[in-house]
C-alpha cells in the first residue's frame, strides 16, 4: 500500500486494541515507532521516511496505543511495557517473526525493550533520539510535557525544542500536530500516560547492565543540538551497547527524521540491509 495522507492507513487488531498503522514498499521487513509528543502520530513522525525507505523495504508504521487513530481503551495502563507488549501483537498479528526497528525517542526506548526481551526477533536496530543511560528530566522534554493545547502553544513548543531549523515549522505543522493534540481522547490520554499515578507512561529508565546485555546490530542518530534528549545520552550508550555505530547531525535538533531527511534515508536505507547481503 502506498501511504499519502496520515488518515489513510490500515487497521488491524493487536492484542484487542484496533492498531491504525501504514503499509509502505515490499521486501525486508522495517518497524518504524514514533515518539510521544504531544499530537504525534506514525505520519507525523515518519512522513518524510516512508516513501523513501519504502523504495528498499516494506516499512510499517504503526500508531502505539494511545496515539494517533489507534483505539484507546478505557482499561488500558500507559507504560513501556505495554506499549512493548502491544508492539509485539501488531507483529504478531501481521505474521512476522523477525524485524529490524527504526524507533524515534519513546519508539527507540521500546526498541530497546524490544531487543532486551526477544533479541532473536530484532535483526537491526535505529535509535534516533531515544533516551537511554544517562537521561534526565531536560528543560526540552517539561516544555514537552507541561502542553496544554492550543495553536499557539504547540507553535512555540514544535519552534523551541524540536528544530534548529525554524522555517519547517509551517503553519500547516502547526495546525495538524494541534488538531491532532485535541482529538477525541487525545489530550487526556497524553495527560494519563505521563502524569496520573494509575499509569507509568514517563518511566522509561534503562540501567547499565540492561544495555549493556543488548547485542543487537544498532546505528545510533542524534542532533547535536537536541534539546529534548542531550546527545551525551547517546555517547553513553555507543559506550554500552555491545554493538553499535553513532553518527550525528550538526544543525540538527530532535527531529533528524525530518531537518535532515535525505540523510537520514539514506543512511537508514544503507544501514538496514541484512546481514546475508551486505557483501552481494
Amino acid at each position: 500500500m502506498t501511504t499519502t495522507t496520515e488518515g489513510t492507513g490500515l487497521r488491524i487488531d493487536a492484542g484487542g486494541i484496533g492498531t491504525h498503522y501504514h503499509d509502505v514498499g515490499s521486501g525486508e521487513p522495517v518497524l518504524m515507532l514514533h515518539g510521544s509528543g504531544p499530537g504525534v502520530s506514525a505520519w507525523a513522525n515518519w512522513r518524510l521516511n516512508l516513501g523513501a525507505l519504502g523504495e528498499r523495504y516494506r516499512v510499517l508504521a504503526p500508531d502505539l496505543v494511545g496515539f494517533g487513530y489507534t483505539e484507546r481503551p478505557g482499561d488500558v495502563h500507559y507504560s513501556l511495557e505495554t506499549w512493548r507488549d502491544h508492539v509485539w501483537a501488531f507483529l504478531d498479528a501481521l505474521g512476522l517473526e523477525r524485524v529490524s526497528i527504526v524507533g524515534n525517542s519513546l519508539g527507540g526506548r521500546i526498541a530497546l525493550a524490544m531487543a532486551g526481551q526477544h533479541p532473536e526477533r530484532v535483526e537491526r536496530m535505529v535509535l534516533m533520539g531515544a533516551p537511554g543511560v544517562g537521561m534526565t528530566l531536560t528543560e526540552g522534554l517539561k516544555a514537552l510535557r507541561a502542553y496544554q493545547p492550543s495553536e499557539d502553544n504547540m507553535r512555540r513548543l514544535l519552534l523551541d525544542c524540536f528544530a534548529v531549523d525554524k522555517s519547517i515549522i509551517t503553519d500547516d505543522l502547526v495546525r495538524t500536530r494541534y488538531e491532532a493534540s485535541v482529538a477525541p481522547g487525545a489530550f487526556e490520554a497524553y495527560r494519563d500516560m505521563f502524569f496520573s499515578p494509575e499509569h507509568s507512561g514517563s518511566q522509561l529508565g534503562i540501567t547499565e547492565e540492561q544495555a549493556s546485555a543488548i547485542g543487537t546490530r544498532t546505528l545510533l542518530l542524534h542532533g547535536l543540538q537536541d534539546k529534548v534528549v542531550p546527545v551525551e545520552v547517546a555517547w553513553t550508550m555507543l559506550r554500552l551497547l555491545q554493538n553499535a555505530d553513532l553518527a550525528v547531525f550538526a544543525r540538527c535538533g530532535h527531529w533528524t527524521q525530518i531537518e535532515r531527511a535525505d540523510d537520514f534515508n539514506n543512511l537508514v536505507g544503507d544501514f538496514l540491509v541484512p546481514a546475508d547481503q551486505t557483501h552481494l
